[in-house]
């Protein structure tokens, strides 16, 4: 009587069919973690957008997340005339306005902040400065993937937010 292949053996094809079911199942269980973390990812997403208000009595910059997760704000950048400021009232043309801190904060999803509101007359000096004045954010969200914008709001991805102390808005 000749001997069968080894792959013919009843408990050779039983342990093959095991190992390609095992095989299986992991690259399932990999592909379903990996579905997973994107889901959680986006599911807490921020999109900070930079916005201007005016109207006759008012002016405002502000800052909206419109995304589903908090935005953590690692660091605001303003220039004015090409030039780095640290401070709004480093701006000799404004009058005397209300501010509110915007660099190194968290914002929540669908919340909104005004880092400068002026009321008054004299709101058209703002608008005669205000192509002036860039105004751009470092933002990460809770699981450390960190964007860019400005008052474009067209968020650009970085590995992460660093800016030089002599660039960083401190308000």
């Amino acid at each position: 009587m000749e001997e069968a292949s080894w792959y013919k053996k009843p408990e050779m094809i039983v342990a093959l069919s095991a190992l390609l079911i095992s095989v299986v199942t992991t690259v399932v269980g990999i592909y379903s973690a990996y579905i997973d973390r994107a889901y959680a990812r986006a599911s807490v997403w921020p999109r900070l957008e930079i916005f201007r208000s005016y109207s006759d009595q008012s002016f405002s910059y502000g800052v909206s997340n419109n995304g589903t997760g908090p935005a953590i704000i690692k660091y605001a950048a303003v220039t004015y005339k090409s030039k780095s400021i640290k401070r709004w009232d480093e701006i000799p043309e404004i009058p005397r306005f209300t501010q509110s801190h915007i660099s190194q904060r968290i914002l929540p999803a669908e919340k909104s902040i005004q880092p400068l509101i002026y009321q008054g007359a004299q709101n058209k000096l703002f608008l005669a400065i205000d192509n002036d004045i860039k105004i751009s954010l470092c933002y990460c969200s809770i699981y450390d993937q960190c964007w860019i914008t400005d008052r474009s709001n067209d968020p650009q991805p970085v590995d992460e937010c660093k800016i030089d102390k002599k660039q960083r808005f401190q308000q």
